[in-house]
């Protein structure tokens, strides 16, 4: 049995489909099928049932993908824990971003860390909370900025800072006023069940939020507008379209020509905790863990 097949009979696994697997293997099918063969004979058992549109594993072939994926991770465990005592602070380091997170935090951290490891690659994957947990979950990223809850239970995290939520209204709404003449009066989840929301497209973990936040209070949130974009939604807000709950860092930094008025929400002020969330078990390289300690130390002059 070599290594190799191991990765054939995974990637087949993944993709169900040997033309698949063969194109993202970069071999010739008939290799691949031949291959897969050999190692079944040795095995003395199918891994695969075949029929003319996919394949689907075995019960056997079960057993041994998740046996063979236990074999692989710790063979790239390996070469990573290697490659960190030849190369010290050299490396790559693959980071999943929430595209709030990416474009309101990462421009204050990416500096700071190149500055401090110019020789470290950071390849960044920007998707919805929902598919990073499962690309992290896959190992296709090394980290993943995310908040709790985690729904995948095969990642473990690292807490990095609290960010408190607060209210955008636009600038006509009659609780736009209690943001005038100092300090601004907060206001009750309670006081917003009769408002229009424009919230996040299914799949963010922020949109989970403000409706659970919501249903806390007593009430299911009346959607109006969704995006997948958090400056869409302000904007929109602004122009009096509707209201939404927008974690405070992004507050801090509206791009758009458009924007709303910003108020504190009543004690106890809701938040959402910020993690590095990665596989439980996998090895984290010194360049992710360099990163981690940047973000962290970074969120702490933010706040």
């Amino acid at each position: 049995m070599e290594l190799r097949q191991l990765q054939y009979a995974l990637q087949i696994a993944q993709e169900r489909n040997f033309s698949r697997a063969a194109e993202k293997l970069h071999i010739a099918q008939p290799s691949l099928s031949q291959q897969l063969s050999k190692l079944e004979k040795e095995l003395g058992v199918l891994l695969f049932q075949r029929n003319t549109s996919t394949v689907e594993l075995t019960h056997a072939g079960a057993s041994f993908m998740e046996q063979a994926q236990k074999i692989m991770d710790a063979v790239e465990l390996l070469r990573q824990e290697m490659a960190d005592i030849s190369q010290l602070k050299s490396g790559k380091v693959v980071i999943g971003s929430m595209p709030i997170t990416g474009a309101h935090l990462l421009p204050h951290v990416l500096p700071t860390f190149k500055r401090q490891y110019p020789d470290i690659e950071i390849t960044l994957l920007e998707d919805s909370s929902m598919n990073l947990e499962k690309l992290t979950a896959g190992g296709k990223s090394d980290l993943s900025l995310l908040s709790l809850p985690l729904q995948e239970p095969s990642l473990t995290y690292e807490a990095i800072g609290e960010e408190m939520i607060d209210l955008a209204v636009p600038e006509t709404h009659p609780l736009a006023s209690r943001a005038k003449g100092g300090k601004p009066v907060p206001v009750r989840i309670d006081e917003l069940s009769e408002e229009s929301f424009i919230v996040l497209k299914k799949g963010q973990g922020f949109r989970k939020m403000t409706f659970d936040l919501c249903q806390q209070a007593g009430f299911e949130p009346k959607v109006v507008f969704e995006s997948n974009n958090m400056e869409t939604i302000q904007s929109l807000v602004a122009t009096g379209m509707g209201i939404t709950l927008v974690p405070r860092f992004i507050a801090r930094a509206p791009r758009s020509e458009f924007v709303p008025v910003y108020l504190p929400l009543a004690e106890p002020v809701p938040s959402r905790t910020l993690v590095v969330a990665y596989r439980r078990g996998r090895y984290l390289s010194k360049a992710a863990e360099a990163f981690i300690d940047t973000f962290k130390d970074t969120l702490k002059d933010l706040v």
